[in-house]
């Protein structure tokens, strides 16, 4: 027979143990939160052929947890308008372009969207190889007639752009190496209102898994705690409001891409850069 003080030590390793499950299943939220921001990382060459894998939003089992945690969706109106006739690119290369880009100067680029004009101001001499293959991918038409595929908007709030096929898994066929990490403006691991930076597929732990950066960028319209993996390359001017819109629009898990789709239909129609 269970006595009492038994049954009471035996209640108190049960609650001890739940309140370790959830400390486990925040501190894996946490972890799958620092890493949402990702595209793609080149894992291996085969028959003389490149092979993809898609970090996705995070580690584990992500569909399950989706599920639970996903509520459904609820329609809203599309605040923005038609695409403009044209279709995304297919274009890939080999290699990183070569550097082109002036480090003395600054390059300022327009985003013509179907949701608005938003402005940005890119850091050549900061992130010069960032800004380069920014600079050689928009002058390609890479850009235009892409679905900017993520929305964010709980814990960080970005929109993320720059994959063609609006898969989250698109590539330009090359990556290019990690910069200006350590930018005074991310302070407390904050990357401010404004920020225009990089997607990569760093997993937080292995150095492998840096300078995976291709296309993908993200266009942080709150303050937003990341870690400092991202590299920033520039600042949004003008536009602000345009993101705002596509925010307030929410978003909707397509569970073919595991993306956090807009509800608004946010593509680039063209995107131009000048050297300013």
């Amino acid at each position: 027979m269970v006595s009492n003080d038994q049954r009471r030590r035996q209640l108190a390793r049960e609650k001890f143990e739940r309140q370790q499950q959830r400390r486990a299943a925040a501190q894996r939220k946490t972890k799958r939160r620092n890493v949402i921001i990702a595209s793609i990382v080149a894992v291996g060459l085969a028959a003389g052929g490149v092979a993809y894998a898609s970090v996705g939003l995070a580690g584990g089992d992500q569909e399950s947890d989706r599920a639970v945690n996903t509520p459904p969706p609820t329609k809203v109106p599309d605040p923005c308008g038609k695409p403009a006739k044209g279709s995304p690119s297919k274009e890939t290369w080999k290699k990183e372009p070569a550097m082109t880009v002036d480090t003395d100067a600054s390059y300022a680029v327009q985003l013509s969207t179907t949701c608005g004009r938003i402005d940005l101001k890119l850091d050549a001499g900061k992130a010069p190889h960032t800004v380069n293959s920014f600079a050689f991918l928009a002058g390609k038409g890479y850009f235009d007639h892409s679905k900017c595929h993520r929305l964010v908007d709980q814990g960080i709030h970005v929109l993320q752009c720059g994959d063609p096929s609006a898969t989250g898994r698109g590539t330009p066929g090359y990556t290019i190496p990690d910069e200006n990490l350590k930018d005074p403006r991310l302070k407390g691991n904050v990357y401010p209102a404004g920020t225009v930076a990089m997607a990569n597929s760093y997993d937080g732990e292995h150095e492998k898994t840096r300078n995976s950066g291709g296309s993908q960028f993200f266009l942080v319209f709150e303050d937003s705690q990341l870690p400092p993996n991202y590299t920033p390359f520039g600042t949004i001017t003008g536009g602000m409001d345009v993101l705002k819109k596509i925010a307030k629009a929410s978003s909707t898990l397509d569970r073919a891409t595991g993306n956090t789709a807009p509800n608004a239909t946010a593509v680039i129609d063209k995107a131009t850069i000048r050297k300013s």
